[in-house]
C-alpha cells in the first residue's frame, strides 16, 4: 500500500494556526526522513480564502529533492494549474470536483457540472507539461448540505471525469461519513467505468470509521491511500469536519496486518507529535502517545 502523505496541504489548511514556509518544510522533511515518497505538499487556492496555503510557491522551493519524492499540489481551477506550472516544483496535478452542486459552489465556486468542464482543461495542461493527474471526487461518500450522496451519482461523475485520462481517480470521504460498504460499493463503480485509472482514496475519521475504511479500501483492491502524520486536517468549507486519518495510526495498522508501506511508523509517530507542538494543539494520531508494539528493547 503507497501511502500519501497530505498532512502538509489538507492537514494543515484547517488549522487555526498558519505556520510559515520554513516550519511546513521541516513537517515534510520529517515525513520524507520516514520514508513517505508521495506528498500532497501544497494547494494553489486563492489565498484570501484558505490562507494557511498563500506561500505554496515558498514550500516548494524549500523541499527536499534528493530522496526521490514526488509532490503534489492540489488545484481547483485553471489559475491554480497556471500557478503550479509556473512554480516548477510540482511532479503531480491533484484537482478536485465535488460530488454536489451546493458544496461544490461553496468549495470552488461553481457547479459540479462547471467544475467537470475545467477538470479537462487542467488536465490537457497538465499532461502537455507532462506532470501526472489525479482527480479527486469529493464528498463521494455524503455532503454536509445535501446528504446522501447516490452511488450511481459518484460513478456517472468518474466517467465523466474518466474522459481526460487521469493516471488515477481518487475518492473522497471529505466529511467522515462513510462506511466501510460504502467503500466496497463506491470502488466498485468507479472500476466499471474508469478500469484504466490507478484508484486512491482518502478518509477523514470524523466519526471513527476512517481505519475501517482504509481497510475496506485495501480490500476493494485500492493501493494508495491518504494520510496526515499526526491526524491534523480537514476543510474549511465542511462543517464539524476533523482530521484526516493518522499516518503513523495507518501505517502500524497496515504493517500489522502484513500489507509493507515502506515507510518508518516510529518516526512518522514523531513527525505527527512535533506538528502538534508547532500547532499547539494535542494531536488525533494515537500512535504518538501510545507507542510501538512491540516496544523497543
Amino acid at each position: 500500500m503507497e501511502l500519501v502523505e497530505v498532512g502538509p496541504r489538507d492537514g494543515l489548511q484547517n488549522e487555526k494556526t498558519i505556520l510559515d514556509a520554513a516550519t511546513k518544510v521541516a513537517y515534510i522533511e520529517r515525513a520524507v526522513a520516514a520514508g513517505v515518497r508521495r506528498i500532497e505538499a501544497v494547494a494553489f487556492v486563492h489565498p484570501g480564502r484558505v490562507p494557511q496555503m498563500a506561500d505554496a510557491e515558498a514550500v516548494l522551493d524549500g523541499v527536499p529533492r534528493d530522496a526521490g519524492v514526488a509532490y503534489i499540489g492540489l488545484v481547483l481551477n485553471r489559475r491554480g494549474l497556471d500557478r503550479a506550472l509556473a512554480s516548477a516544483g510540482v511532479d503531480e496535478i491533484n484537482y478536485v470536483i465535488v460530488a454536489t452542486d451546493e458544496f461544490s459552489r461553496r468549495n470552488q465556486g461553481m457547479s459540479t457540472a462547471d467544475s467537470l468542464a475545467v477538470w479537462g482543461e487542467v488536465a490537457a495542461g497538465a499532461r502537455e507539461a507532462g506532470l501526472r493527474t489525479t482527480v479527486t471526487i469529493a464528498a463521494a461518500f455524503g455532503c454536509p448540505y445535501t446528504g446522501e450522496v447516490p452511488v450511481g451519482a459518484v460513478r456517472d461523475l468518474a466517467a465523466a471525469a474518466a474522459q481526460a485520462n487521469p493516471d488515477e481517480i481518487c475518492l473522497a470521504d471529505t466529511i467522515g461519513v462513510g462506511v466501510p460498504r460504502q467503500v466496497t460499493d463506491l470502488v466498485a463503480a468507479v472500476r466499471e467505468v474508469a478500469p484504466a485509472a490507478a484508484l486512491r482514496a482518502h478518509f477523514h475519521n470524523t466519526r471513527n470509521t476512517g481505519y475501517a475504511n482504509a481497510m475496506a479500501a485495501l480490500d476493494a483492491g485500492v493501493r494508495a491511500l491518504d494520510a496526515s502524520a499526526g491526524g491534523i486536517g480537514g476543510c474549511p468549507f465542511a462543517p464539524a469536519a476533523t482530521g484526516n486519518i493518522a499516518s503513523e495510526d495507518l501505517a502500524y495498522l497496515l504493517n500489522r496486518s502484513g500489507v509493507e508501506t515502506g515507510v518508518d511508523v516510529a518516526a512518522l509517530a514523531e513527525a505527527g507529535v512535533w506538528i502538534g507542538r508547532q500547532l499547539d494543539v494535542t494531536v488525533p494520531g494515537q500512535l504518538g502517545r501510545a507507542g510501538m508494539f512491540p516496544p523497543a528493547a
